[in-house]
């Protein structure tokens, strides 16, 4: 029987009545698929509907857990610190129109961050006077005159002040490179989801589960947008509402670009692809002029560190020859 099997694939007349079989069965199932297939955008409407109800619920039954857990959770730190700033009136003293925008941009939301943040501006002053005070009167008392030391402790003070408008914009600095390396990535992703079928919400969602690895705060403004996009009557008001918080240059023009699109009429899967390509390059220009910054930024170090020690193993020999000779 082998044997049969053996010479049989051997035999170059059965190899080609083979092969034509094979061949005419794939052209057979390649013209008989298309009409065998069944119009299926009435169900994939249906389904996307209901994808989309099940998302609005769901998101919103998020929503309500975090708000609750949020209230819960800084419940001990409003009962005074919100009784601080409402007695002096903080909000109109150390606040202004970007205040509240500065901290969504940083990733704090809601009232609770701005009032943790007015009264840190309020007390740590307070805390620094005394803190440099008690270290220039009492651990090491300097040999200065009065008036110089309590010019310094007025000047740690007035620091304190702006501490933590410093430590916003350290965090918002973090937060937009963060998103700014990894939105062109996403963008591919959001591309291919769209181009499979998903609708932006869907796409929205699953592209903020799988960036997450990347950026942690790509992945929450994701989520936070596919949420309001469920609820908000107008979805420029969420797309809007994502270029606000994030502040990137890519994303606020991937939101016009959104927004027009679906404005006009305009397939989301061009958009898409045109802005991934703008990002990627926008990208790579940024690393190539962080790449051409490089040689000015090393001219110092090697002037101060290397020069000296190539000098001392070139120069080294000759001398110690030199003054063995004489």
């Amino acid at each position: 029987m082998l044997e049969l099997v053996y010479e049989s694939l051997l035999d170059p007349q059965f190899l080609l009545i083979m092969f034509t079989a094979i061949a005419v069965a794939a052209t057979i199932f390649t013209v008989s698929m298309p009409l065998l297939e069944r119009d299926a955008l009435q169900n994939r409407m249906k389904v996307v509907a209901t994808e989309r109800e099940k998302i609005r619920a769901r998101e919103r039954a998020r929503l309500e857990v975090e708000k609750k857990r949020g209230s819960l959770r800084n419940a001990s730190a409003k009962t005074y610190m919100q009784d601080l700033v409402e007695r002096f009136n903080l909000r109109k003293a150390l606040a202004d129109d970007n205040t509240g925008s500065q901290l969504k941009m940083a990733g704090y939301r809601g009232q609770a961050p701005i009032i943790v943040f007015l009264f840190a501006r309020f007390v740590l002053p307070f805390i620094l006077l005394v803190l440099s005070a008690l270290y220039i009167f009492v651990i090491v008392p300097l040999d200065r005159p009065l008036g110089m030391k309590i010019a310094i402790c007025v000047a740690v003070a007035g620091f304190g002040l702006f501490l933590p408008n410093i430590f916003i914009k350290n965090q918002i600095a973090k937060r937009q490179l963060s998103i700014r390396r990894a939105w062109p990535d996403a963008l591919d992703l959001m591309l291919i989801c769209v181009e499979s079928g998903m609708t932006i919400e869907v796409a929205f969602r699953r592209v903020a589960q799988e960036v997450g690895s990347q950026s942690i705060a790509l992945a929450e403004e994701l989520t936070l947008t596919t949420a309001e996009l469920s609820y908000l009557q107008e979805r420029r008001q969420a797309y809007d509402n994502l270029a606000a918080r994030t502040g990137v240059d890519g994303v606020k023009a991937a939101v016009v670009a959104l927004t027009q699109a679906e404005r006009y009429g305009t397939p989301l899967g061009a958009t898409l692809r045109v802005m991934a390509d703008e990002n990627r390059e926008m990208r790579m220009i940024e690393a190539e002029k962080k790449a051409a910054a490089l040689p000015p930024k090393l001219t110092v170090p090697m002037v101060i560190f290397f020069l000296p020690v190539l000098f001392g193993v070139i120069m080294g020999p000759a001398v110690m020859q030199a003054m063995d000779t004489f």
